[in-house]
């Protein structure tokens, strides 16, 4: 497997801040949303889509994305 210095970077990064706050989600969530209020970058919240089922069997990944 070919190693990736990028995501070995992001993957240091995320392990140190979940560490920062004893892996607690709520905290991690937190932290992140108050870096973004603080950024000065747009925030854009997209609406979800319906996806609606084919009928291909169960298992096999094809929806379609309205």
């Amino acid at each position: 497997m070919m190693k990736d210095p990028i995501v070995d970077e992001v993957r240091k990064h995320r392990k140190e801040h979940t560490q920062k706050f004893h892996g607690e989600l709520s905290e991690i969530c937190a932290d992140l949303r108050r870096v973004q209020e603080i950024s000065g970058h747009e925030i854009v919240r997209l609406a979800p889509r319906r996806i609606e089922p084919t009928d291909q069997p169960h298992g096999t990944r094809r929806c379609r994305v309205r």
